[in-house]
């Protein structure tokens, strides 16, 4: 997954967002992500216990630098699914920066897991697969990559998804943590290695794996603390790790915490469903009622409102 940057300056605001940048003396270019209102918002609509909430800020973070690498109108849709106590985690990213993600877990069996952060795939997911998507549309060949979880961590699948699906020399580093006021951020960095033929100079194949491998060693060398901190800016933090080697930025990518669910949308899914089986949904006050998984929102349908969507019910 690659993708060309614009070649402006960094401006807009100092958090949710990605930042392009390039690093044309290490053959590499990457992205930085910054989250803050947009993960706290989302990790605490849910009050999902630490372990969940930690994972599902990573996948936050993972979704915002994936999608920003690539060129598309529509939907990019990060999901995992495991046999472990977290059964289900789905992000996406639409191409107007509206973000989202809930996580499905057994709480029995979270809260007797031991306290401790290595581990998290294994622990959380267990065995499974993950899977990105892009949708462009109905008039659009969807795009899908999947890749079995290995590793300890989402890092971990990540990169194996590059190694067996992209075949591309990538570096991917993610962090989730609460700052001191107890609000949620997440960061991440990701570096792709340049292919040759934009290379400036013409280098060798040993010469481009030890520039790259040192720009991996630069980035592998940001620490948590950094990424998270709300007062570092993202252009300073990639100054503070790659200055000796003149990194450029492009024009950020801001997101937003925004769900997409809507009563028209709602009415076009229930519309498909035969009445009988909408009767069937019916709860001890006889509506059927539909709660958004992403951000809890409910709609509640009465006998008027069923009968509306008639018309369009299968009999």
């Amino acid at each position: 997954m690659s993708g060309e940057g614009t070649g402006a300056p960094m401006s807009g605001a100092p958090d949710d967002l990605a930042l392009p940048f390039a690093l044309p003396d290490l053959g590499a270019r990457g992205r930085i992500v910054r989250l803050g209102p947009a993960v706290d918002a989302i990790l605490r609509r849910h009050e999902y216990p630490p372990p969940v909430a930690a994972l599902l800020g990573e996948s936050l973070a993972l979704c915002v630098a994936l999608a920003s690498s690539l060129k598309y109108e529509g939907i990019f849709t990060l999901q995992m699914r495991g046999d472990g106590p977290v059964r289900l985690l789905v992000v996406d990213l639409t191409s107007d920066g509206a973000l989202r993600g809930y996580a499905q877990f057994n709480a029995e069996k979270v809260a007797a897991m031991p306290v401790e952060s290595a581990n998290a795939v294994p622990r959380l997911l267990g065995r499974g697969h993950m899977a990105f998507t892009v949708d462009q549309g109905a008039d659009t060949e969807r795009y899908q990559g999947v890749v079995a979880l290995e590793g300890s961590s989402l890092s971990d699948c990540a990169h194996h998804y590059f190694r067996q699906s992209e075949q591309l020399a990538t570096g991917i580093k993610l962090t989730t943590g609460r700052d001191d006021a107890g609000h949620w951020r997440a960061g991440g960095l990701i570096l792709q290695a340049l292919p040759s033929q934009e290379l400036i100079a013409e280098t060798d194949a040993e010469e481009r794996d030890e520039r790259f491998r040192t720009a991996l060693i630069l980035m592998g060398s940001a620490r948590e603390s950094e990424m998270l901190d709300p007062a570092l800016p993202a252009d300073q933090l990639l100054w503070r790790l790659f200055h000796e080697h003149a990194p450029r930025v492009f024009e950020q990518r801001d997101v937003a915490d925004r769900c997409r669910c809507s009563r028209a949308r709602i009415d076009s899914v229930l519309g498909s469903i035969p009445r009988e089986e909408l009767n069937n949904m019916r709860d001890p006050r006889g509506l059927v009622a539909v709660r958004c998984e992403f951000c809890g929102a409910r709609y509640d349908y009465d006998d008027a409102q069923l009968a509306a969507l008639g018309s369009r019910n299968p009999a």
